[in-house]
């Protein structure tokens, strides 16, 4: 599997720096070759075209987002741990790799529909996963069960996205790890039973 090789994760590395500081649409496959420490043509041995090399990145790094959350959700802990561990995971995720912060909160926005689509179905098992907590929460009487889950799992995101955009915006001048308490705080509030 191409996912295992060295050089797979070595472009997968460097096309995130590359984009985060040149921009989706100024990062040329030569500039991420480079920045790699491969030849141009070494990419296309794992990358059909740099819209490929997107979806990877974004695939790769989600599959950590899951992996983590999967951990969470086996827990033995109240729906609101569970929350609030899903939110502290997220924030530190992004707040230990800038670069992958910038891709994600302002590069993957100005791509075309297509790929946006492409990266929606990548996040959507990540958001299944959100279901299941507040569904658990709805279930156990923690969260108001008239809640609909959908506004609930856009709330949750929704309020998760634009805090981290905020400070990417503000290029992290400020530490994201204590906004986890406030964030969780303002979501367990509305939607509490």
């Amino acid at each position: 599997m191409k996912r295992d090789k060295p050089k797979y994760k070595q472009i997968v590395d460097a096309a995130i720096i590359v984009i985060a500081e040149n921009g989706y649409h100024q990062a040329q496959v030569s500039k991420i070759a480079k920045e790699a420490g491969v030849a141009d043509g070494t990419i296309y041995l794992y990358f059909k075209n740099k819209e490929d090399i997107l979806i990877s990145v974004f695939k790769e790094k989600m599959a950590i987002f899951i992996e983590d959350l999967e951990e969470i959700l086996k827990r033995n802990i109240s729906t609101s741990e569970k929350l609030f561990k899903m939110i502290d995971n997220h924030f530190r995720l992004l707040h230990e790799d800038r670069y992958y912060a910038i891709v994600t909160q302002l590069e993957l926005r100005q791509t075309n529909k297509e790929l946006r689509m492409q990266i929606n179905g990548v996040l959507k098992e990540y958001l299944t996963l959100l279901d299941n907590i507040l569904k658990e929460g709805m279930d156990n009487g923690t969260l108001d069960d008239s809640i609909d889950i959908r506004l609930a799992r856009q709330m949750v995101f929704g309020t998760m996205d634009e805090t981290l955009t905020s400070w990417v915006m503000k290029d992290q001048k400020y530490d994201l790890m204590k906004l986890s308490v406030g964030v969780h705080r303002l979501i367990m509030k509305a939607l509490q039973a």
